[in-house]
């Protein structure tokens, strides 16, 4: 980070904190990009707020108590909490409310799927909204620093969820709950509903379509956090429903998170405001984890119109000329890149010919169980098994302990250990089951 000395020394400390977590937040290359990214730091956190951030929990599985900062900051409980309420209004911290005994506990926000997000959730409030747009738009496309630190790794943050609309009526019910976002709304305990950052965004710096903003939704402990910090607003199940109706046909992607239970978010993305789906299309990065499905053209019933191939958001489907016997002019017809394809359905229904459905995969992506799991895959994958092991910010034992860690890990041995499949799952399982165990989750959830 050759340009850090630009920075005060407050936010070389955040920088270094998120450089422990899932997902860091890297100096790029470009100028550009570089001037966004301080930017970003200075709207949103004074150097006082970014000196306390630093000191927080990464770990999305183990936020902390109230009374735990206080002792690890060396402040009282209640003005601690007087400097953290402003902190979580903007974003930049989480605070959740657990429903079972009202305890709250404090974790400091990730950049993507994140703070960035909160900045520009609200049309109104005290951050700079056009400023703030165009400095996440000059860090997050000015080079591909940032995308491949959030997109490049084997486990992906997001998950493409078939539109239900786009299976045969015969095959619904064979669909798994946690693929169907019908069954994810069902099951959530608290959902609310917030405008899409990314359109958001766009429309700041000149470039949103004109689908539906109002459409990202949240659910169980983050629905609660968005609509009690003023970022979106509580809704019924069946406002949930209509909006993913709504967003189906207006040809979004729903994405959630990329694990089994209880995801936290549902969004509805377009190819060309998503920034989920713009590293796909612009970085070639592959961001999301595909759905279990994926479509298959009926040629017999192709007309040729191309319309699937202007529906799909990443440009998975393209249109190539064929030889047909006792025609002189060629035929169009859709060819698909399956490796590119996320499996979300789109195609399906801008077909009017109904020459498009959509089957199972003969080989099934990879879903985590849980956040922890997703966490855990994501910290190794990135190389930082000693953070996820001992927080280096919580106590000197935990920074020594750190530090060991990481010198072991250097060692070539130990690299090449880490490599093998088999020793990545046996710690992978290991990490999973002692960190449900330090936060009171059984083994087995």
């Amino acid at each position: 980070m050759g340009h850090l000395r630009n920075l005060k020394a407050e936010y070389c400390e955040l920088l270094s904190r998120w450089e422990g977590g899932p997902m860091a937040m890297p100096e790029p290359n470009e100028a550009r990009a570089r001037k966004g990214w301080q930017e970003i730091l200075e709207i949103m956190f004074s150097p006082e707020e970014a000196a306390l951030a630093s000191r927080l929990p990464l770990m999305p599985a183990s936020p902390a108590s109230l009374e735990t900062l206080a002792q690890r900051v060396g402040l009282p409980p209640n003005e601690l909490r007087t400097r953290l309420e402003p902190m979580a209004d903007k974003g930049i911290i989480i605070d959740l409310v657990d429903p079972r005994n009202g305890e709250t506990k404090y974790l400091l926000a990730q950049p993507f799927i994140g703070f960035f997000e909160f900045a520009l959730m609200r049309v109104e409030d005290n951050i700079p909204k056009k400023r703030m747009a165009e400095a996440l738009e000059a860090y997050i496309y000015g080079d591909d620093t940032f995308a491949k630190e959030v997109f490049a790794g084997e486990t992906a943050w997001s998950r493409s969820l078939v539109h239900e609309s786009a299976l045969p009526q015969d095959d619904v019910p064979d669909v798994l709950d946690w693929e169907r976002a019908t069954a994810i709304i069902d099951e959530a305990q608290t959902i609310s509903v917030k405008n899409c950052y990314c359109r958001h965004k766009a429309e700041h710096v000149g470039k949103r379509c004109d689908v539906p903003i109002e459409v990202c939704l949240s659910l169980n402990e983050f629905a609660d956090f968005t609509a009690r910090r003023g970022f979106g607003r509580f809704i019924e199940k069946a406002e949930a429903k209509d909006i993913l109706t709504a967003s189906r046909e207006s040809g979004l992607v729903q994405t959630a998170d990329n694990f089994k239970n209880r995801p936290y978010f549902i969004c509805n993305c377009c190819g060309c405001c998503c920034d989920l789906l713009s590293a796909i299309n612009v970085f070639g990065l592959p961001a999301v984890n595909p759905s279990g499905f994926q479509p298959v053209s009926d040629l017999n019933r192709c007309k040729g119109c191309s319309r699937c191939s202007r529906a799909c958001p990443i440009t998975a489907i393209s249109m190539v000329a064929q030889r047909t016997a006792a025609k002189q002019k060629n035929e169009l017809v859709p060819r698909i890149d399956r490796d590119r394809c996320v499996g979300c359905g789109v195609c399906v229904g801008a077909c009017r010919n109904k020459a498009m459905r959509m089957e199972r995969r003969s080989e099934q992506p990879y879903v985590p169980t849980d956040l922890i799991e997703r966490t855990v895959r994501i910290a190794l994958e990135r190389g930082r098994l000693a953070d996820l092991l001992f927080d280096a910010a919580a106590t000197r034992g935990g920074r020594f302990l750190n530090g060991v860690v990481r010198a072991l890990c250097a060692i070539p041995q130990a690299k090449k250990a880490l490599a093998s499949e088999q020793v990545r799952s046996r710690f992978l399982n290991y990490a999973i089951k002692n960190i449900r165990g330090s936060n009171g989750i059984p083994a087995d959830h």
